[in-house]
């Protein structure tokens, strides 16, 4: 069997795994036992596992990821959402389309303490979905907004996705977070650009004018406060110098915990559910890990990825025709796995070939800008269709929408990330711009 037939195999072998509904982690994890123990034998797979599973769960720098996640959930069950949309709605509820685009503030805002998708669409939903309903949205436009805006969760730091990136590249994370931050900004801009010309083009779907605005009282701006002081306390003190992002992280978990006990949100049983939602997340997470290893582990003993790389740089192409390539893969892809899965089953392919084009920067700066763009394209397959993560997790807690309204409701969320993942490609200047004052 030659190189390209055991690669066949092993792709193959993962593909049929999950087509009868196989968990990601165990496909991967079976296919790439199947495709190490053909090449080395049983034994040699055996002390592979055994000091692999160790390597990869001894490194300190992975310990951050546990730690975001049990931000997060402190944030979730400690009240926090409901305060950040009070405040959003408050400034925000004037404008045509206000609470839609009060949605999108107040997941910006949770993204950036909690750092996952699922939970910023999930929680923000819970408080803002009832309230645009009854000033009278039309479930597309407030389903499609809260889908839309729940990737806001990865695409500003602390995000979970440029977290695992950073530990598959051996980027730093500081520096990533900061080049996540300018994006993330304009995406958050864009869409909320993306529902203002949609409630004006579309007419039926928001109501002309928004009645009774929540007003804004001293009460909601000091509610928001608290959580402006964890993001200034723990990215201020990493770009501070005064703790590294795993401390910064055991920080954040920290003051978030405080400050939903200082709320009165958080109970004992909350508090529990907090520590089994991080295992249970954490373990689905390192075991994803674990079977990506292993996966591409057997790929690299076919060779084949260094020798796709050798290919790929042979055929003399423009290096951004190579990465957008490499970028509509990801769409396509996002259509069978999750952001995590393929993240961690990729990436060991395609960053050798990124890193091995000639694009007139620096290869940190490459490796950086590859990373956010990597990102736009994971954030676009949450609400793409036919999967969409974030919109099943949107529509499911919505009663009487329908999939397909839902789905028509994203559409304009998906025109502005086609604009916004084009401008980064073709002005990289963008993203790095921060970058520059790390040190």
């Amino acid at each position: 069997m030659n190189a390209l037939e055991l690669t066949a195999l092993i792709f193959g072998s993962m593909l049929v795994l999950m087509a009868i509904r196989i968990p990601i982690a165990v496909s991967m994890f079976g296919a790439g036992t199947l495709g190490y123990v053909v090449q080395t034998g049983w034994l040699p797979f055996a002390n592979f596992l055994n000091t692999e599973a160790f390597a990869r769960f001894a490194s300190y720098d992975l310990s951050v990821i546990p730690l975001f996640i049990l931000m997060g959930n402190f944030a979730t069950k400690g009240g926090i959402s409901k305060a950040l949309f009070e405040f959003a709605a408050a400034v925000m509820g004037r404008f045509k389309g206000g609470l839609a685009m009060a949605s999108l503030l107040a997941c910006a805002a949770f993204g950036a303490i909690s750092g996952s998708s699922v939970a910023t669409a999930a929680t923000i939903t819970g408080v803002a979905l009832p309230e645009m309903r009854r000033h009278g949205y039309s479930g597309r436009l407030a389903t499609g907004t809260l889908a839309a805006g729940g990737t806001l969760g990865i695409q500003l730091p602390p995000s979970i996705v440029l977290v695992i990136y950073a530990i598959l590249t051996e980027q730093n994370i500081s520096k990533l977070f900061a080049a996540a931050v300018v994006p993330g900004l304009i995406a958050m801009a864009g869409y909320m650009i993306a529902v203002s010309i949609y409630v004006r083009l579309v007419p039926g779907h928001s109501p002309a004018v928004e009645d009774a605005p929540p007003p804004l009282t001293w009460h909601a701006i000091v509610g928001v406060l608290p959580i402006v002081g964890i993001f200034v306390l723990v990215f201020g003190g990493i770009y501070g110098g005064l703790f590294t992002p795993t401390e910064g992280a055991a920080v954040g978990a920290t003051t978030t915990f405080l400050t939903a006990l200082f709320k009165g949100e958080m109970t004992l049983p909350k508090f529990a559910e907090c520590f089994y939602g991080t295992a249970a997340s954490a373990a689905m997470i390192f075991f994803i890990f674990i079977g990506a290893d292993l996966m591409n582990s057997a790929l690299a003993l076919t060779q084949v990825p260094n020798q796709l790389a050798a290919l790929v740089g042979g055929w003399g192409l423009a290096p951004l025709l190579v990465v957008v390539a490499i970028l509509l893969f990801y769409v396509l892809l996002g259509a069978v796995m999750d952001e995590l899965s393929m993240l961690l089953l990729t990436i060991p392919i395609f960053f050798p070939i990124v890193m091995g084009l000639d694009f007139g920067m620096p290869k940190e700066s490459v490796a950086i800008w590859f990373g956010i763009m990597v990102l736009m394209t994971v954030g676009f397959g949450l609400i793409a269709p036919p999967v969409g993560l974030n919109v099943y997790i949107v529509n499911g807690l919505s009663k009487g929408v329908s999939m397909g309204e839902t789905y028509h409701g994203v559409m304009p969320f998906l025109i502005s990330d086609v604009v916004r993942t084009t401008l980064f490609l073709f002005f990289p200047i963008i993203p790095l711009w921060l970058v520059q004052f790390i040190r």
